[in-house]
This record gives C-alpha cells, structure tokens and sequence, in this order.
C-alpha cells in the first residue's frame, strides 16, 4: 500500500514559524509533522510514500536525507508553481499507477494534521462499501463543512459563518454538515477521471463526481484525536497534548 502527504502550501498562517522553513518542518514537542506523519505512515505498514513540495521545497530533500527517509520510501513532488490538493494529486498519479500496488487504494493525508485516526479501520470501510474515496469527518465546528445524506454519501459543502455559502450537487433537505479532517482513502480508479487542469481543489473534484452518481463517503471519526497544524496557537497546541500525554506519537 502507498501514500501521499501534501506538504506544498505556504504555510501563510502559521508565520512567523514558516519564515525560514516549510510547515512540514516546523518542530511540535521535538519533532515535525512530517516526522510524525512518517512514522504514523510506517507503523500502519505502509513503506511507499509521495510527498508534494513547494515553500522550501529543499530543506524537505535535505530534512528527509538526513533522517534516512524515517525507514520509509520517499519520492518527493517537487511543484514549481503550487497545484492545490487535487492538483498535486493529478501529477503524482503515475507514483500510485506503477505496480505492483496498482489496483490497491491509497491514503492521501495533509502534513498541518496530527490524529490518531485508524487507517485500518478506514481501509477496512473503504473497501467494504467499494467507495471510490472515504474521507474521515468529524461533528466539530469550522469554516468549511462538508454536506452527507443520511448513507453518508458527500453531497455538497457549505462555507462561511452564520450559514455561509451552500453548494448541493444532488438536491436533499437537511443535509448532515461535518468538518473533513484532511485524510483520505482513495481508489486508483479515480486517477483516471480526474479531468480538471492545473491549479484545483480535490474537494472541488470529488464535488463533481459525487453529483455524477460516484461514492465519495464519509467516515466518522468523532472519537479519535485531531487537530490541525495551521497556526502557532494550535502548534504549541498540539504540543502541549504531546507533552501531557494526551496523544502520543
């Protein structure tokens, strides 16, 4: 089984940490995301990973150098102009099409995320309900929910405070609204109906194909620790939890 991490963006909201660095090596308790979405990666099985680069780009190279890849298979997708998440996706495509893994699903998983969410479990629902993408989702409050029937088939998103912006690519009343977690477990299939061009959103993408009929499902996660990594109050955050014990990693 293989993985991608997206490591690319610039990491504008957690400056002053990214001034010099990417957000992929920005220290938590002693050690990166990267590291520890490395290690998670490793100790779930998982020995072949892409990673997408941009902001520093090189400091990712030499980081990884120097710590051996971390046990870990490393290829790195170096994006000279950034892509986005589904962007990044669409060139790295061929990494998940080579065998002998070819035919097996793969985790896509954001650098700026730290949880204990079981990617077993999620592999194991994945394939139970043939899905072409399982995305793991939480009842907690953002600025961006993802919309779900009640068989938890994504239909729609809604941004913005105080109601914001709803898009519904199937029509439903009342539709469940929960919080992605920036996890991912997609089917190879999908590579190749990926038609958008350049620079966009996978969020946008799976929006497209879940209003032509495809499975794009929900997991709940609710019961497992998440945060995210985007701003140096939830980096010192997040060590605090690491420091305590709350999560270990």
């Amino acid at each position: 089984m293989r993985a991608m991490i997206l490591a690319a963006g610039l990491g504008t909201r957690l400056r002053p940490l990214t001034d010099d660095r990417p957000k992929a090596l920005v220290e938590i308790a002693g050690r990166t995301p990267l590291e520890i979405t490395l290690t998670r990666l490793r100790e779930f099985g998982i020995h072949d990973v892409i990673i997408n680069a941009h902001h520093f780009a090189d400091k990712i190279v030499e980081y990884l150098a120097a710590k051996r890849n971390f046990g870990v298979h490393v290829e790195v997708s170096r994006e000279d102009v950034l892509l986005d998440t589904g962007g990044g996706l669409k060139k790295a495509a061929r990494f998940f099409l080579d065998p002998p893994n070819r035919d097996e699903p793969f985790i896509l998983h954001n650098v700026d995320v730290i949880s204990t969410i079981d990617f077993d479990r999620m592999i194991r629902c994945h394939n139970q309900d043939h899905a072409l993408a399982t995305l793991a989702v939480q009842d907690r409050r953002t600025s961006r929910y993802l919309l779900f029937d009640n068989d938890s088939q994504l239909c729609g998103r809604r941004t913005g405070k105080d109601g914001g912006t709803e898009e519904l690519v199937r029509p439903l009343p009342n539709p469940k609204q929960l919080a992605f977690s920036g996890i991912h477990v997609i089917s190879p299939r999908l590579l190749s109906m990926i038609t958008e061009e350049g620079a966009f959103s996978i969020i946008s993408m799976y929006l497209r194909l879940a209003g032509t009929g495809e499975k794009i499902r929900g997991l709940r996660a609710d019961e497992y620790y998440w945060r995210d990594l985007g701003t140096p109050e939830n980096v010192s955050q997040a060590a605090e939890d690491i420091n305590s014990g709350r999560i270990s990693v």
